[in-house]
């Protein structure tokens, strides 16, 4: 199988090619362009170590149609991973543009470009090409204490980060409606794990912590999420990329709601138990203003792809958290080279 992942540089999408990698038999292609996010270094290592030679890098951003169309004649791919994304809310309000630009234009160039494709594929590879676009579940907005987002909830996007989301879902779901691309989307609660970008909120309360620097949390740190750990995730999307119906949205989730105070709390009495020299790491929390249009509470209701598929995750928020400490704690190199890049 020939699969082509839009933004495999970043967290999720280095996840997904070092599993497909683990199949010599994979061919992956690779588009992302490297913004400070990204890092391509630990692929390249890890297809060193494992002596294949099938993960093929391109360079360049969605927002350029030509090279996109370009790139996907190349690569002749059986299946599309799309998840490139600008995901960071705070740095959305403050450039909305750059994620109208990728989340929007580019999810468009890639889906014409993607079509053009489908329409050239003799009929047997057109029965197993799928187009997977990787969402998330801030399209639907903020959840009081009751309920769960599932498939059929109503979008209501509140920052420029989750509208450029919802925008790009339903221009995926137009190409499925209209042109007939075989498309499936997935709605994914908040990830966590190994390669995560030091900004994002697990990853910046672990090396805070380590490093003795204060802790920030957003107001009283009472915002809820649904914690999904990215190997679950990546079985999640394999799955649906064998299995998956065409046409249809999958919510993924982690059955691991956690207040923000409980997530900081969970991590520092780890971490007390690691370096026992430096407790107690709470007395680093230090709770800051609120952003604007902070969403309250996310939870998801998986049943579909459970019922249909048989997934779940496997590992519980306090599997995946020390598993995650630990590979942060193993890998500050990587933490200060991306930093270094990025200064």
């Amino acid at each position: 199988m020939k699969y082509l992942i839009t933004g495999g540089a970043g967290f999720i999408g280095k996840s997904l090619i070092m599993k497909l990698l683990e199949n010599p038999d994979n061919i992956i292609f690779n588009i992302d362009k490297l913004n400070y996010s990204s890092s391509i270094e630990p692929i390249n290592t890890f297809s060193l170590k494992l002596k294949n030679n099938n993960h093929k890098f391109f360079k360049i951003d969605l927002a350029n149609k030509e090279e996109i169309n370009k790139v996907i004649q190349v690569c002749n791919p059986d299946i599309i991973f799309h998840l490139a994304a600008e995901s960071h809310v705070d740095r959305s309000i403050i450039s909305p543009n750059d994620f109208i630009q990728s989340n929007i234009l580019g999810t468009f160039n890639l889906l014409e470009a993607s079509l053009k494709h489908y329409k050239k594929l003799n009929s047997i590879r057109k029965k197993q090409f799928k187009f997977l676009h990787i969402s998330t579940d801030e399209v639907f907005g903020s959840l009081d204490n009751n309920g769960s987002f599932c498939e059929n909830s109503s979008y209501d996007p509140r920052s420029p980060y989750s509208a450029s989301k919802a925008s790009s879902d339903h221009l995926v779901k137009a190409w499925f409606h209209t042109f007939d691309l075989p498309i499936i989307i997935s709605n994914c609660s908040n990830n966590f794990g190994p390669w995560q970008y030091p900004e994002k909120f697990i990853p910046k309360i672990i090396l805070n912590a380590i490093k003795n620097k204060k802790i920030p949390i957003y107001g009283n740190g009472s915002n809820i999420r649904d914690w999904l750990f990215v190997e679950d995730h990546i079985n999640a999307l394999l799955l649906l990329s064998k299995e998956g119906r065409i046409g249809e949205s999958y919510c993924i989730g982690g059955n691991g709601e956690k207040t923000n105070n409980q997530v900081v709390m969970k991590i520092c009495s780890i971490l007390d138990k690691k370096f026992p020299d430096q407790i107690p790491h709470r007395r680093l929390i230090e709770y800051v203003k609120d952003r604007p249009g902070h969403d309250y509470r996310y939870s998801i209701n998986f049943d579909k792809i459970r019922r249909a598929h048989g997934w779940e995750p496997k590992y519980n928020f306090s599997e995946g958290i020390t598993k995650t400490i630990d590979w942060y704690i193993s890998n500050l190199g990587w933490v200060e080279k991306l930093n270094m890049q990025n200064d």
